[in-house]
């Protein structure tokens, strides 16, 4: 049961672009983060990994001698933060943040979180798959954009997004 639920419960460390550019800022001194931000912004809002690239390399030459840290960062995790990139414009800015999976495991902490202990992995799944219908009745306000969204999912992942046309 414990590795079964263990994602919902543990927060694990993540390597999305918002994550590393909070880390990168947050040894920023506070007078000039707003200028190193405006910077990184030309980096994760490129059109193509390539693009991304060669914005990180110029904003390296600005900011690179003064936080040199900032930078080895960036470049040990850009396998990772890359991926980033494969997915089209309307994608991207939906999967920036992770704020919709941190909400989820909230309420889903929220209806477990009381119980010491479950008699069963079925009463386990049981409360999570409730705290789940709760949490969907709550959801109402379409994603925006979300026709493009759908079909460019739709394209990338075919064998797991039908469409009915």
């Amino acid at each position: 049961m414990q590795k079964l639920f263990k994602p919902f419960f543990q927060r694990a460390y993540n390597r999305l672009v918002v994550h590393q550019i909070r880390n990168s800022l947050k040894y920023v001194t506070w007078g000039e983060r707003k200028a190193l931000a405006k910077d990184l912004k030309k980096v994760y809002q490129a059109d193509r990994k390539e693009q991304a690239e060669a914005a990180l390399l110029e904003v390296e030459e600005t900011w690179g001698a003064k936080y040199p840290h900032i930078f080895k960062s960036w470049t040990e995790n850009w396998e990772t933060l890359s991926i980033f990139f494969d997915f089209p414009s309307e994608i991207r800015k939906m999967i920036y943040t992770t704020n919709v999976i941190e909400n989820v495991n909230r309420v889903i902490r929220k209806y477990t979180k009381g119980k010491t202990i479950f008699p069963s992995d079925q009463a386990v799944t049981k409360s999570v798959y409730l705290a789940l219908q709760r949490l969907s009745e709550k959801w109402t306000m379409p994603l925006r954009n979300w026709q493009k969204i759908i079909v460019q999912l739709a394209i990338l992942y075919p064998d797991k997004i039908k469409l009915d046309i």
